[in-house]
């Protein structure tokens, strides 16, 4: 139903072009977005309760295995038997409890990872579904699935691996540098060396990495859009055998974000092993010192023992472990918040407004429609309507003609509240179109388009979905009026037939009459058929005019067409040229005028004599 004016959606997949891979270079707001990420955690409060506690117990039990082994070395050293029995049933408890506890903490790490995803695919599947027309046709129907899908499942991941190594990295850090500092002052002091080398290495390493991770999550919304056009519409590639064309371009995008990629994954490959050099080089040194200071004579203020030795490693390595930890899940963290971002960039999308709150009743409604001055574009300084007149009486049966993208089908979205006018106003009953509730408003119009839109689901449901408590009796009257009933029977389940995605088991024509078939079930006092029949051939339209007369009548009725053959009986014809109405009378007025409705006439009925 697009005019030739809107903008196109694949715009925003070429660089340089308004549209959401505009945003590419634009940096991250890390600080914004996390704090978006954590009013979502904290919705699961039980889950973070029960996550921390277990956190810290397995916290407590990595504290206190090296002070066992190095009880149980020192036990040794010294013959004591009875001690190093103890020490070891401690140990063996204390591994015990730490798998335990470990195993416990992966559940509840998937427990707030999936509540905290669920809440927040909820909420986006919430503001997409109330989101402006204008916003699904300028942005990129693929990118806009990856945000829920890939970027979605990012954030899963992130939490379920990042939130208890978070909590648990404070702990550690915390209770081995108080540990080491009661251990050995010396040795705390060679080990905390190694953690500004560490977060050196890393702020260098990160600046690097960040750009890559958000152009990787952009340039795969872009091949998800790819792949989804193709599939859509794949039967128009076949049959301009456009498949080489699509390959190319699709295997340009993919290229683009294979290298994106590689470089995203290189740096972020560095960082582990640049973290775990850094963190032997830290044992190293802590080996050299400690081997020094247990030659010392034992009087000596400086001397520690064997034991000593092997604990303050053990705590060394708990030390720096969780920085590292975090170093190598930087990419994940990194992507998921790329993904976040852009979540969070459509939930805070202005949503459709709910109308205004004038006393507008739908099955009051009788139908006068008003256009006074209405100008519109869909880009700025392009203009579709430029001071646009239209009266329409209760009742009347309206057509619209006019050239391909002379601002027919523009007049349906703005009567719809699909987009909002520039200027002028638009009136149903003397009420201004902002001032009715948008709900009230779409439940007096009955639509159909020239885009049949299907759902996967049951004939009935399909044909009810305007009035969802519609009896059964109903829902085959309404097909029977559209003269859908005939082919429905002659399925093997009839109305209980599920239809594939788009009603892709039917034929175009098909198709269409379940969607008259919706309009005339939900019985709206304004219809609007937007070419309803020009996917149908001459005999079934013959019939669905038929129906559409009794349907029409005491209704009032827009019908934009192409095919001049379906409007000669309207009680009026407007003919629109360029965005404004340049012509209007019954058929046989329009045709002794000998204007630019004889003209396209004339294009179409030309040959018929002949």
């Amino acid at each position: 139903m697009a005019e030739q004016q809107k903008p196109n959606v694949m715009q925003a997949l070429h660089p340089g072009r308004r549209g959401p891979m505009a945003q590419v270079e634009k940096p991250l707001d890390m600080k914004g977005t996390l704090k978006k990420l954590i009013r979502y955690i904290g919705r699961n409060m039980r889950s973070v309760a029960v996550l921390l506690t277990v956190t810290v117990l397995i916290t407590g039990t990595n504290l206190l295995a090296p002070s066992l082994q190095q009880r149980a070395i020192d036990a040794i050293e010294s013959n004591l038997p009875a001690q190093i029995s103890l020490m070891l049933i401690f140990m063996l408890l204390t591994y015990l409890m730490n798998a335990i506890l470990t195993y416990l903490q992966g559940i509840f790490s998937a427990k707030l990872a999936q509540g905290t995803v669920r809440t927040i695919r909820k909420d986006l599947f919430s503001r997409l579904v109330r989101l402006p027309i204008r916003y699904t046709d300028t942005h990129n129907h693929g990118d806009i699935m990856s945000r829920m899908t890939n970027d979605v499942e990012n954030i899963s991941n992130s939490i379920s691996s990042s939130i208890a190594s978070l909590c648990s990295g404070v702990l550690m850090v915390t209770g081995c540098f108080l540990i080491m500092l009661i251990y050995s002052p010396v040795l705390t002091l060679v080990s905390t060396l190694t953690i500004f080398l560490t977060l050196a290495a890393s702020a260098a390493i990160t600046k690097f990495m960040r750009k890559y991770f958000i152009r990787q999550q952009q340039i795969l919304g872009a091949v998800n859009g790819q792949v989804e056009e193709m599939v859509s519409g794949y039967r128009t590639v076949v049959a301009y055998n456009r498949q080489g064309r699509a390959i190319s371009t699709f295997n340009a995008t993919s290229d683009r974000l294979k290298k994106t990629a590689v470089y995203a994954n290189i740096f972020a490959g560095c960082m582990g092993p640049i973290m775990n050099f850094i963190s032997n080089f830290g044992f190293l040194l802590i080996a050299l010192v400690g081997g020094y200071m247990a030659s010392l004579p034992e009087e000596h203020l400086l001397h520690i023992s064997v034991g000593t030795i092997q604990a303050f490693i053990l705590y060394s390595k708990q030390f720096s472990r969780p920085i590292n930890e975090i170093a190598n899940q930087y990419a994940a963290i990194q992507t998921a918040i790329a993904g976040a971002e852009r979540i969070f960039e459509v939930m805070e999308s202005t949503p459709e407004d709910e109308g205004g709150n004038a006393p507008f009743r739908p099955e009051t409604v009788q139908g006068a429609i008003s256009f006074q001055n209405v100008c519109f574009s869909y880009v700025p300084d392009k203009p579709v309507l430029e001071n646009f007149n239209l009266e329409v009486q209760a009742g009347q049966k309206i057509a619209v003609v006019g050239a391909t993208g002379s601002g027919k089908t523009t007049v349906v979205n703005l009567l719809t509240r699909f987009y909002d006018i520039d200027g002028g106003s638009i009136t149903i009953d003397g009420f201004p179109l902002n001032e009715i509730p948008r709900k009230a408003l779409r439940r007096s119009i009955g639509i159909v388009l020239q885009d049949t839109v299907l759902f996967s689901d049951t004939i009935a449901r399909n044909i009810s979905y305007g009035r969802p408590d519609a009896s059964k009796e109903e829902i085959i009257a309404a097909a029977e009026s559209a003269g859908a009933d005939r082919f429905i029977r002659r399925l093997e389940k009839g109305y209980d037939t599920v239809l594939t995605e788009g009603g892709g088991n039917l034929s175009q024509g098909q198709r269409q009459l379940l969607n008259i078939a919706r309009a005339i079930l939900a019985n709206p006092s304004i219809l609007v058929l937007d070419e309803a029949t020009s996917s149908v051939d001459t005999r079934t339209e013959m019939r669905i005019q038929a129906a559409m007369v009794a349907l029409m009548k005491n209704r009032t009725s827009l019908i934009i067409a192409h095919r001049l053959s379906t409007i000669r009986d309207a009680d009026k014809i407007i003919v629109i040229d360029h965005g404004k109405v340049v012509e209007e009378g019954d058929h046989n007025a329009l045709l002794a005028q000998k204007g630019t409705y004889y003209r396209l006439y004339q294009s179409q009925f030309a040959g018929i004599a002949t």
